[in-house]
């Protein structure tokens, strides 16, 4: 199914110079619709490494080596990023293991396709209670849904009499299995409550069987001719769903958007949380958000403080006054501090201290050599 993404991309995004749209920065949201990326019924599908069998492929998580440039409905020039993780609780693994890969994955997307065979079980609820404790905490520091859109990706679905294939069967599904009743167990309860509390947006899509020829041909190789028709028409219909300029989701860490750069700030920071023998905590996890939260908080000011002053008193402006100089940085400062106190941020303002009195001390240092580059302009000093 990732490549069927990659695929979609790679025909859609502003990275195809052949897009006969790149005028406009990209497809429209009703020509995202076209099957230009199914176009060759006969062109193996290539891209992630896959292959069929009951042996897993994928291990731990990658990702897809280019981002995919799309240009949304709003004008706004978003970066997809593409990634695979290995199956939850393969028998390999342990559950730490999965649940490490499933909870990286899930902090680091802003749509979380989780994929299924057969039918939506209790286990594969249990995976997610793993680690929504940290969305509970996250939610409390930031009173916002901390993660944004889980898809259940049923595949191989064999009741379409009961639920119809799509996302309609899907959500007819979904609510039947997320159902509270009196007579459950609490925690089967509280791993309902938990999921819709802890994400912005639930889906479920019912995907019929590829076909015999692929399910059972040791050659297959992902051509779209062997595929069944209903499972062919209802794949041109699951992934636009997702990746069309209209159904875009850029990723937001405590309800603001991020930049790449952030993101990889993230990574490190959470890469370093699981890199331990056992599962971190919840509050360890949280704690490892407030800190890429706050460092990456203070990458913006520093950036928003350099670009101002550039203007001011930059390698290409003349030499100003050094008592003007140092007004207009008092004034920036204060403006710069303001900036950073209204950036969201988990952990609260106690946390954010160190990193507020760090920026102001950085931003002193800048001026110092703003102060010392306009006085090297000064033909009579």
């Amino acid at each position: 199914m990732l490549n069927h993404f990659l695929g979609y991309l790679q025909a859609n995004s502003t990275n195809n110079n052949n897009n006969t749209d790149d005028q406009n920065g990209g497809l429209s949201s009703s020509s995202s619709s076209t099957d230009v990326w199914l176009a060759d019924p006969k062109a193996p599908l290539k891209g992630f490494s896959w292959r069929g069998g009951c042996q897993r492929d994928t291990t731990g998580i990658l990702m897809w080596s280019e981002p995919f440039l799309v240009r949304t409905e709003d004008g706004k020039e978003v970066a997809v990023i593409l990634m695979d993780t290995q199956g939850a609780f393969d028998s390999e693994y342990t559950i730490k293991d999965s649940a490490t890969v499933f909870a990286l994955s899930t902090m680091t997307s802003s749509i979380q396709v989780f994929n299924i065979m057969h039918n939506l079980q209790e286990d594969n609820l249990q995976v997610l209670e793993i680690f929504l404790e940290y969305g509970r905490l996250a939610l409390e520091s930031v009173h916002e849904k901390p993660f944004q859109k889980l898809v259940f990706l049923i595949r191989d679905w064999s009741y379409p009499y009961e639920h119809p294939y799509g996302f309609d069967g899907g959500h007819r599904l979904l609510e039947k299995k997320l159902e509270l009743k009196d007579t459950m167990p609490e925690q089967l309860q509280r791993v309902r409550r938990k999921i819709r509390e802890c994400f912005q947006e639930i889906a479920c899509f019912l995907m019929p069987h590829p076909g015999a020829s692929v399910a059972t041909a040791q050659n297959f190789d992902g051509r779209l001719d062997d595929y069944h028709p209903d499972f062919a028409h209802h794949l041109r219909q699951f992934v636009p769903s997702l990746l069309a300029t209209n159904r875009i989701i850029p990723k937001e860490i405590g309800g603001r958007p991020i930049t790449g750069r952030q993101l990889l700030e993230y990574f490190k920071v959470y890469i370093n949380v699981f890199a331990g023998d056992t599962m971190p905590e919840p509050k360890t996890m949280l704690e490892a958000t407030a800190e890429a939260n706050n460092l990456n908080a203070v990458a913006v000011v520093k950036d928003m403080y350099t670009n101002e002053m550039e203007a001011i008193c930059g390698g290409n402006q003349p030499y100003i006054n050094p008592t003007t100089l140092e007004q207009r940085h008092a004034d920036l400062l204060v403006k710069c501090m303001e900036e950073f106190d209204a950036i969201p941020k988990m952990g609260g303002a106690e946390y954010s201290v160190s990193y507020r009195e760090r920026l102001e001390e950085e931003l002193g240092q800048a001026f110092e050599h703003f102060a010392i580059q306009n006085k090297s302009k000064n033909v009579f000093g």
